[in-house]
């Protein structure tokens, strides 16, 4: 019986999650679980699955049902569902915050399923080199990299020549560039391919989310950049490849769905999950294609600060939340998204991040610049 710390439970990944954990009882136990405000949502989530702590990032009155339950509220509360109980943490948080969690699962000793890419992204070497000193075995739960890690046999010692990530080119795919300003939320939040949460929608939609999967692949995979190459494969039925010494590719293939690396990094075996068989005579042909650079200047932006490495993928994820937030409440428009976060870049100066308060710093300082700019757009 696998005990997991489920943070982010009222989530796209913590939904999910639940389900297989409904489906496969006999093999996994929810011993807490840590939502946003959607306070609704998880004290129905804790009446079904009654684990020990549940947290919210807001203070309300607790259903007199619930009573055996130990809850804690506040904006890091998410931080006391890393229980003691848990063999394993997985951590679904949206953002910078969730460093903290792996940070403070890496320090309990407790292996992590992770399902945030930018804490790698921020901060890659510090959570690399305390897990390494604690021995804490960090899981994929992101579609690509777990198709590298399934790819790799389970085991990043394995020898390879190119990791191939690939991507479905977002909710603007085919839209004319010249319309691209005009594109609202409503439009960026109808994804081809995936459902998923409103922010990682509109990643997909600016291909940042691959810049960002292109670091997380460097630190989980122990690559360099050259080593990582993004195809465009619009139909997201190969979630990513391996090219080998001998030049033979191997892939992952499956239908859009998140369920198999969920348990994938859960259980590090298969079992039945509610995923769609790949009908391959219907499937019609597969197409591949480079990344678009002026449709996707924010995924090269990406590349150029996952190259100067230390405190730049941080601003540029600190920009990027800004920015983003605002475009989800109208403020902005799609394309702005860029120039606000290409302004930051350009103002951002070369610091060595040894801490998470080096983190904290540099976010805090990144978001500053990100809502000073908001105003020259006339956004606030």
């Amino acid at each position: 019986m696998i005990k997991i710390a489920l943070l982010g439970s009222t989530g796209s990944i913590g939904k999910q999650t639940l389900e297989i954990v409904k489906r496969h009882s006999d093999l996994f136990k929810i011993v807490s679980l840590s939502a946003g405000g959607n306070s609704e949502l998880l004290f129905k989530q804790v009446k079904e699955f009654n684990p020990k702590v549940a947290t919210l990032s807001i203070k309300t009155e607790v259903p007199k049902d619930l009573e055996k339950t130990s809850f804690y509220f506040g904006e890091d509360s998410f931080l006391d569902a890393i229980i003691d109980d848990a063999d394993i943490v997985l951590v679904a948080l949206v953002g910078f915050i969730g460093i903290k969690a792996v940070l403070k699962a890496i320090e309990k000793g407790k292996n992590i399923a992770l399902a945030n890419k930018e804490s790698l992204v921020v901060g890659g070497k510090l959570v690399m080199s305390k897990a390494k000193e604690k021995g804490v075995s960090i899981f994929p739960v992101d579609s690509e990299h777990s198709a590298v890690w399934q790819s790799l046999s389970f085991d990043y010692n394995t020898e390879y020549k190119k990791i191939i990530l690939t991507a479905s080119g977002g909710a603007f795919r085919d839209t004319p560039l010249n319309e691209l300003e005009k594109m609202t939320a409503a439009d960026a939040l109808k994804h081809p391919n995936w459902n998923m949460g409103k922010k990682i929608t509109v990643d997909c939609a600016t291909m940042i989310n691959k810049g960002f999967e292109v670091m997380e692949a460097m630190w989980l995979f122990n690559a360099k950049l050259n080593d990582v190459e993004v195809v465009v494969h619009r139909e997201s039925i190969i979630h990513s490849m391996v090219q080998y010494p001998d030049n033979a590719v191997i892939a992952e293939l499956g239908m859009p769905s998140m369920e198999i690396p969920i348990q994938l990094a859960l259980l590090r075996k298969r079992v039945d999950v509610n995923t769609p068989e790949v009908d391959f005579f219907k499937l019609g042909k597969l197409t591949f294609g480079e990344v678009e650079k002026e449709r996707y200047p924010l995924f090269y932006l990406a590349l150029s600060c996952a190259k100067a490495g230390e405190n730049f993928p941080c601003a540029l994820n600190a920009a990027n939340e800004v920015a983003v937030d605002a475009f989800l409440k109208g403020k902005i428009a799609f394309t702005d998204i860029y120039k606000i976060v290409k302004k930051v870049i350009d103002n951002t100066k070369l610091k060595n991040i040894n801490s998470l308060s080096d983190l904290l710093t540099e976010d805090a300082a990144a978001r500053d610049k990100a809502v000073y700019y908001l105003d020259e757009f006339n956004a606030v």
